[in-house]
């Protein structure tokens, strides 16, 4: 019998598909030549039908722009344009189009979430059917295994142990002493469990059901003092712990002599944690305590402030130039209140950064004077003979920065000012504003008429400071909205973060770059701080605002760090002050002492 012979001609799917696709094309010519006239003429077009789709469907294939063509029993002033008519159209295609992958979507989810709950039902029943015989069994297996444990198991399971312990798993052997009754206790079927003295015991636990793993038993390959039974869902007495560590101290539930106390505590060895501890002021090496406020040199600080962010109980400053800090420590801060991350000079893969103007708070001749000095600390000279120089940068910068403050002036105008433009604008300010302060245009006028050439330098000087305006970005980070300005004035008391970020700058008095800016920001929360704290019942702030200055010689070195470091743990800003040498603390402050 010869073999069929496959069919041939077009599938039925295929067939049907093109008919389907012919009757549509037929119904949306049809519905869109006639909405078309309606929208043109305000009425159907007669002789328009169904019927004669087809035909005008052909005409059109042939002569898109000749509607009247199309339908000639139609009069042709009350068809509408072939503009409006192909716009429907297609409008009316993309529509289904959507429409279409909207509809197979929903089906296509609605069958996967039917699967999925089927499977589900289906292994939770499998579950329950076999949840009885299934949980005899497993508790069944040990028994019989612990008949032959004590001959054959002894010499594996102590090879065994040594394993573990060599791989540094004596921590875990130790940390499961608080699941175990230490040794000598009742077991569950009320047998004393006995640990010899002599001879260190270990036994293997599975990490799965806490219950010895088979073919462990005593490490010299002693028999056990009797037959033994675990319970289900408990744990018994039997297991004691790694003994004969590397350091020769005794292990939990091991006698140190014959007849000596069981379940003794450890002794610090190696493989010990240290015990929690401060950090020294001057410290080199890494400790494994908590970190405490002080000054800390070396390579291993960015640990440290590692450990201080995560640490701290309530809101944190935290400045840095390294990225690593920001990135190990945002996601355990975020949990715990706003984070916030000050990067004028976009050293981080963020696009939320907080905005802050310096201009903020310098309607107070008192800020504004505190904030011109930390505007002009990093590149203030230290000489004496600098001295009258730098007082009189300091005083431009002040009375600058309170006349752009009264005025609504915005930030980059400083800059402008200091520059030499309009020099004598802020005069005139400062003379005829209502909120300025008193004498504050005779202070201005005095510097600006007194000697030229320290007018001249101190006029460098503070242009310096605020030489980082010219780039776009940072301009754009001293330009605040109304959410930075709620942000900057709620973070303390909401608990959260404040990552002041900037470059490592070792030489600021000749390229400063925005290590005015930051410097500025951190004192500012520095004096909010002590400001809060002396409104307070207490003194101090409750919970603390935690200081966390990772290079801070490098990145914002603010002159008040002397005093946070001697006084600030009693107001509730415990410092963290993080260098690299004691050289470097040297040069950034010269006439104080960092003590921790």
């Amino acid at each position: 019998m010869s073999d069929r012979q496959p069919e041939r001609g077009i599938p039925d799917g295929l067939l049907m598909a093109v008919i389907g696709l012919l009757l549509g094309m037929t119904l949306l010519v049809w519905g869109t030549t006639g909405l078309a006239a309606l929208f043109t003429h305000g009425g159907w077009p007669e002789a328009v039908t169904l019927t004669r789709t087809p035909m005008a469907l052909r005409h059109l294939v042939t002569q898109p722009r000749n509607l009247p063509a199309a339908w000639p029993d139609t009069p042709a002033e009350s068809l509408s344009g072939y503009g409006l008519f192909w716009g429907l159209l297609i409008g009316e295609l993309l529509a289904l189009i959507v429409l279409g992958v909207f509809v197979v979507g929903t089906v296509a989810r609605w069958k996967a979430v039917r699967a999925r709950r089927r499977a589900a039902a289906g292994s939770l029943a499998g579950a329950a059917s076999g949840s009885g015989s299934g949980s005899d069994a497993s508790y069944e297996a040990p028994d019989a295994s612990y008949e032959a444990r004590g001959t054959a198991g002894g010499t594996a399971a102590g090879a065994r142990t040594t394993d573990a312990r060599t791989a540094g798993n004596a921590e875990t052997a130790f940390a499961s002493a608080d699941r175990h009754p230490p040794a000598g206790r009742q077991g569950p079927a009320g047998r004393a469990v006995e640990t010899s003295p002599a001879t260190d015991r270990a036994v293997e636990t599975n990490p799965a059901t806490d219950r010895p793993a088979p073919g462990s038993g005593d490490r010299t390959g002693a028999p056990d003092a009797g037959p033994r039974s675990p319970q289900p869902g408990s744990t018994d007495g039997r297991t004691a712990h790694t003994a004969g560590r590397p350091d020769g101290t005794p292990a939990v539930g091991s006698g140190t002599e014959p007849g000596g106390p069981a379940g003794a505590l450890p002794v610090p060895g190696p493989h010990t944690p240290a015990p929690q501890g401060a950090i020294g002021t001057a410290g080199t090496g890494s400790s494994s305590g908590p970190a405490a406020p002080g000054v800390r040199y070396g390579a291993d600080r960015g640990d440290t402030a590692v450990r201080a962010v995560l640490e701290a109980a309530g809101p944190v400053l935290v400045t840095t130039s390294d990225a690593a800090l920001w990135a190990a420590t945002k996601d355990a801060r975020a949990k715990l209140g706003p984070v916030h991350v000050f990067d004028p000079s976009h050293l981080l893969d963020t696009p939320d950064r907080l905005r802050w103007s310096p201009l903020g708070g310098c309607t107070a001749r008192e800020t504004a004077a505190a904030r011109a000095a930390a505007l002009l600390a990093p590149v203030r000279p230290h000489s004496a003979l600098d001295s009258a120089t730098a007082d009189v940068a300091e005083t431009l910068l002040r009375c600058w920065l309170h006349a752009a403050a009264v005025d609504g002036r915005p930030f980059r105008q400083v800059l402008r000012w200091a520059q030499g433009s309009a020099a004598h604008e802020p005069v005139r300010i400062l003379r005829t504003h209502v909120k300025a302060a008193g004498g504050a245009a005779g202070e201005l006028e005095s510097a600006l008429t007194g000697h030229p050439e320290r007018r001249e330098v101190a006029q460098e000087l503070t242009a310096r400071a605020l030489g980082a305006l010219s780039s776009v970005h940072v301009r754009d980070a001293c330009n605040p909205h109304r959410a930075d300005s709620l942000a900057w004035e709620s973070f303390v008391a909401e608990g959260g973060t404040l990552y002041v970020v900037g470059e490592a700058i070792e030489d600021p008095r000749t390229r400063p770059g925005a290590m005015p800016l930051l410097t500025a920001l951190v004192a500012s929360v520095v004096e909010r701080g002590r400001g809060m704290a002396g409104r307070s019942s207490a003194g101090r702030l409750d919970p603390p605002l935690s200081l966390v200055l990772d290079d801070v010689a490098a990145v914002a070195p603010v002159p008040a760090l002397p005093d946070l470091l001697a006084d600030g743990a009693a107001l509730g800003l415990p410092t963290f002050a993080l260098m690299r040498s004691e050289e470097q603390a040297r040069a950034r402050w010269p006439h104080r002492t960092l003590a921790g």
